[in-house]
């Protein structure tokens, strides 16, 4: 009997060094290739006799001197008869007609918004001739218009394919060429700022669609540090949970402690200008189940993006930094998993914040917000940033309130507000500010602790969310607020965002930091 207890203890004492060496997932990686190329970009001066001919119409004029005179009178005879106008959105295919395999009217119409319609003309091209093995050529935009079309066209051909396997074919790679008059001031300006714009979304699109088996807090941050590589002027900063635990940082590690992926604060700033830096913190939940307080299963797989908001944060910096911006910039991911395991947080604990304030869980489905309150304290006492923007997938409540048309904005200062929503129209990604009240501050309210975490039924959601996590900002702080749940996740195609991870945040931020004025 004796023997037999000392090898039960023995076996007992043995058993977590055993858990220790079990990988978490399956070890085995889903994949081993990289995403098929897209096409690159390129600009000239005059378009290929063959291959696929793309023109930009703001009328019925078709550009002249680029098809001969028999296949230009047949263009014009099918713009009569299809009574082509060129109106923004509207399109006209021609095939057979000289040497090109195909011939693409893509109206533009005329108006104030040149650069929306061009960039949003850009992305329909590259979506209709995804499959087109051809060479592509784009005639009817003016050397300052070539660098819109060509980041819509970027945008507008992004693929995820590295997970396919049965019956895939390469996709074309011939290059899309921009015909224009000026070759040498198109290509400057696509290199200077809309290539790195478009790597950025690149990244972001990336991160938030790859599965939460890929993608988790310590294959973030290697993905992270992987793309910025090499990139002059940037600075890493990761803690650990060893280094969080010693900071008194309990929502962050908390959040994380149901998962066997541990948690990760991830700073990457970039120094290219002078003075304090923007600041750009983003939750970073790699795979939301909703921990204790679990979700239904529907629509769960999409919650490998509940990491979008720190993805389009270090998008941007990464947009920031290759263009080389006259700015400081640092992008904050605050990086766990939640996951309803044995150790997990529950409903009804109480957390410690870096600071010391302290957080009553009323629901550990409200994660976000806990883990930016770590990460805004943490930066703000060591970073002391000009500004602070928070970016988050933060409330079901604002996709139902906005719809997939507009972020939620959120912001205390209306100076701030009126900069972000300038910065929104001026790209594309346009938000809808919604209101801070007094009362979202009494309603949340705890009875043991400073703080709760959510309301019981508490409306409305977004903006007691939004309210939670403005707690933990100072109010000298310039500050605003990006719920971008209804506008991470595109269900179809638009113009430059194909079906899936939209990359949304990405544009705004890069668009925001280089117009950030006090």
């Amino acid at each position: 009997m004796r023997r037999h207890m000392i090898a039960l203890i023995l076996a007992a004492t043995s058993l977590p060094a055993l858990a220790q060496g079990v990988p978490a997932g399956s070890g085995v990686e889903p994949s081993t290739v990289a995403n098929t190329q897209t096409r690159p970009i390129a600009f000239a001066t005059r378009a290929a006799d063959d291959g696929i001919l793309v023109f930009l119409m703001r009328d019925t004029a078709l550009p002249t001197g680029v098809l001969d005179s028999a296949a230009e009178t047949v263009v014009k005879a099918a713009i009569a008869n299809a009574k082509f106008e060129g109106k923004d959105g509207s399109e006209l295919t021609l095939r057979g007609i000289g040497r090109h395999a195909r011939i693409d009217l893509v109206g533009i119409g005329s108006g104030s918004d040149a650069a929306d319609r061009l960039r949003r003309a850009g992305g329909r091209v590259a979506q209709q001739l995804r499959n087109e093995p051809h060479p592509v050529s784009i005639v009817g935009a003016a050397s300052d218009e070539a660098a819109t079309i060509a980041l819509g066209y970027s945008l507008g051909q992004y693929r995820f394919d590295r997970y396919k396997t049965v019956g895939k074919s390469a996709p074309s790679v011939q290059p899309a060429t921009i015909v224009v008059g000026d070759v040498r001031s198109a290509e400057a300006e696509w290199k200077s700022r809309g290539a790195a714009l478009a790597e950025g979304v690149t990244l972001t699109r990336d991160l938030s669609t790859e599965p939460a088996n890929v993608i988790y807090p310590e294959s973030f941050v290697a993905r992270v540090r992987e793309a910025f590589a090499g990139v002059p002027g940037v600075k890493i900063e990761v803690l650990d949970e060893a280094a969080m635990r010693r900071l008194n940082m309990g929502t962050l590690v908390g959040v994380g402690q149901g998962s066997r992926r541990p948690s990760r604060l991830m700073l990457v700033q970039y120094s290219g200008g002078s003075g304090a830096p923007v600041a750009l913190v983003g939750k970073g939940i790699t795979f939301d189940s909703g921990g204790i307080s679990i979700k239904p299963n529907s629509g769960m797989w999409e919650m490998k993006s509940d990491m979008a908001g720190a993805a389009s944060t270090v998008g941007a910096v990464l947009s920031l930094a290759k263009s080389r911006a006259p700015v400081n910039v640092m992008a904050v991911a605050a990086l766990a998993e939640n996951m309803p395991g044995g150790n997990a947080q529950r409903p009804g604990d109480v957390v410690r914040t870096y600071s010391g304030k302290t957080i009553e869980v009323m629901n550990t489905d409200a994660e976000g917000r806990l883990v930016l309150a770590d990460a805004n304290e943490y930066v703000i006492a060591n970073y002391r940033p000009a500004a602070l923007v928070n970016i988050a997938t933060l409330t079901g409540a604002v996709g139902n309130a906005l719809g997939s048309d507009y972020a939620g904005l959120f912001a205390r200062d209306e100076a701030v507000a009126a900069q972000m929503t300038a910065a929104g129209k001026a790209v594309g990604e346009e938000v809808w500010q919604l209101p801070l009240h007094p009362n979202h501050d009494k309603t949340m309210k705890s009875d043991i602790a400073d703080i709760k975490n959510s309301a019981e039924g508490g409306k409305p959601g977004a903006s007691l969310g939004a309210a939670f996590i403005g707690y933990f900002v100072d109010p000298a702080t310039p500050w605003a607020h990006l719920d971008i749940a209804g506008v991470n996740w595109a269900d179809s195609s638009d113009d430059v965002t194909p079906k899936g991870a939209s990359g949304w945040g990405v544009r705004i931020l890069d668009e925001f930091v280089r117009n950030w004025k006090r």
